[in-house]
This record gives C-alpha cells, structure tokens and sequence, in this order.
C-alpha cells in the first residue's frame, strides 16, 4: 500500500496527514517512481500555513524528491525502470512514498550522489545556480550579504560565492550557526541578535556598502539589507521565512540607483533542456567540491509535521528529508 501525507485544510504542521493512497499505472509520457528520499523546504511550509495559495485541497505537498523508476508510460525514452532520479516540480505530490510523474521532469542521480543528498540539495542547489549565474552573476572581488548563511541554502550559496571568488559576509542567529557559516567560506559573520547588520556592514565596506544583498528572510530583514547596498547594488530577495515583505516606496531605490527582484526558480527550471543543464552543472560542482552538501537529518514520511516544526523553528543546520 502506498502512503502520502495529505493536507486537506492549511494550517500548522498538525494538517500533515499521513494516510493511503492509490497509485495507478503511468499513462503516455509519465513514470511510476518509488521513492526513496524527499527534500523539504521553506515553499512546503509556505504551501501548508496557506500563504501560498497553490495547493488544491486535498492534495499533497512538496515539489522534490528523488527515487527509482519502477514503470513506465508509452512514449518514455529517457528513463527506464532501475534508474536513479530526482525531481523538483511545482505540480507538488512529492510527499509520497511512490508516484506518478512526467519524464521530462527527471534528471538523472550521477553514482557520486546519493539518494537522500539529491532529495535534499537538487531544489537549494539550483537555487544557488540560478541566483549567482543568473539572477545576479558574480564576478571576483563582488562584495555580498547572504542573510541565514548556516541555512540549508546559505550554506551552499557561501561555498559557491567563495568558489567564484566574492568576498562573503554572512548573517546567523547564534554562535554555533557562526561557525558553520565561516567554514562555509564567509569572510566575515554578523550576529544580528547581537548587533546591527547595516552598521556592521558599513563598518567593514568602509562605509561603501555591498554589490549584491540575497536575502531569503524577507520581513525583518528586507529594508535593512537595501541599506546595505552600495551605489547600482541588487537586492535578491528569494525567500520570506520570517513573513512578506511590506509594501514600500519605490523611491527608495534612487538613493543609491538600486535595484530589486525576486526570482523563482521554477521560472528558470521551466524549460526540459534548462533545467538538466543546471543539473548537470549542479552534480558538476559537487563533484569539484564547489559545494560540499551538509549533512542530512532524516525523518519518517508519517512524521513530516515533527519535522515541519524543528525546520521552520530554524533551529537545524543539517538538511531534514523525509524517508517513506
């Protein structure tokens, strides 16, 4: 019998529902997966507390995962049963222990990964790729804030950033997260319960302030890290883990010429070809050790609330996934 974690209203990680469900056989252009590791990430939270909207209820979350192919459709040439894959996919239904989905959507697991490591990096690894090659491509010598630097993606996005040769300064709530920050390749890492992360950062730019901001927090931190940007600096805002982000004045940004976006990374994963270039070139870096993937805390699939709460508390630097 296949089990799914069903959300039939939003709200707190008691909607996580743990209950069985039918998996047919797939129809044309469409795989049955077994699978075998599923990544979690601030989306889901957002798609289970309701602020994003996405979710038909009942219907069950989560965009990655990864696992075997057990069958497939007519039509299907790229895959066949046997193979490793992994997915990220905005039509949600991850949170299963087996299911179906479109070919396209797969990339293959090279043998140097494994299973629970691509559930838990693939989505925060293209994240990184989309955000320093695409949506703000850093050069050597690029000054760069990265708020919640000991994060599942912070971490990543330190490591890629000191491997392009920026000069990284980093944010984190404790000391503990402090360390893991600097030995991801942060120059400098700013308390913020402690102090001020625009005064600090003025103080070690000499007052110039940073070439690009990427902010993942949103509410608390999203004015403060405009502030911190020097003349024709970018703000990526990417997340909202501690709420949206108020409205405000567009006016703002003529103080320093600036500039603001906010990226969605299925927008640049939309494309079959696009999304297993970045995935190749994702596999690529870990192999170089451009990114070194943390280590991955794994709970039961039933237990997907629990692990819902230790993940939106921030209270983890390893990456939680869930195993069926």
């Amino acid at each position: 019998m296949s089990h799914a974690i069903v959300i039939h209203a939003p709200g707190g990680p008691e909607v996580l529902c743990y209950e069985p469900v039918t998996v047919g056989a797939p129809g044309a252009g469409d795989v049955r997966i077994e699978q075998t590791a599923i990544g979690i990430n601030f989306h889901d939270i957002y798609v289970r507390t309701g602020l994003y909207r996405t979710l038909a209820y009942p219907g069950i979350p989560g965009v990655e995962a990864a696992g075997v192919v057990v069958a497939v459709g007519s039509g299907v040439a790229s895959v066949k049963p046997g193979d490793r894959v992994a997915y990220v996919s905005q039509s949600y239904g991850a949170y299963a222990s087996e299911r179906l989905i479109a070919a396209d959507l797969l990339v293959p697991i090279p043998a140097l990964v494994d299973d629970r490591t691509a559930a838990g990096t693939l989505t925060r690894g293209l994240t990184v790729l989309m955000l320093t090659e695409q949506t703000h491509r850093i050069r050597a010598g690029d000054r760069v804030l990265v708020h919640a630097a000991a994060g599942g993606v912070g971490q990543l996005l330190c490591q890629y950033l000191r491997h392009l040769g920026a000069i990284v300064i980093g944010t984190v709530g404790s000391e503990a997260k402090a360390a893991v920050a600097r030995a991801c390749g942060c120059a400098e890492v700013i308390d913020y319960r402690r102090e001020s992360f625009v005064d600090r950062v003025r103080a070690l730019t000499g007052g110039k302030g940073v070439d690009v901001a990427y902010d993942s927090v949103g509410k608390d931190t999203f004015l403060g890290s405009l502030e911190s940007l020097a003349v024709f600096g970018h703000l990526v805002n990417f997340g909202q883990s501690s709420g949206a982000v108020d409205p405000f004045p567009v006016a703002l940004l003529s103080r320093k010429s600036n500039s603001v976006s906010r990226p969605l990374l299925f927008h640049y994963i939309a494309e079959t070809v696009a999304r297993r270039r970045m995935a190749a070139a994702l596999f690529g870096a870990i192999a170089r050790g451009a990114m070194k993937p943390s280590a991955v805390q794994a709970f039961s699939l039933r237990d997907a609330g629990r692990a819902h709460q230790a993940f939106e508390a921030r209270r983890m630097t390893a990456v939680p996934v869930l195993v069926p």
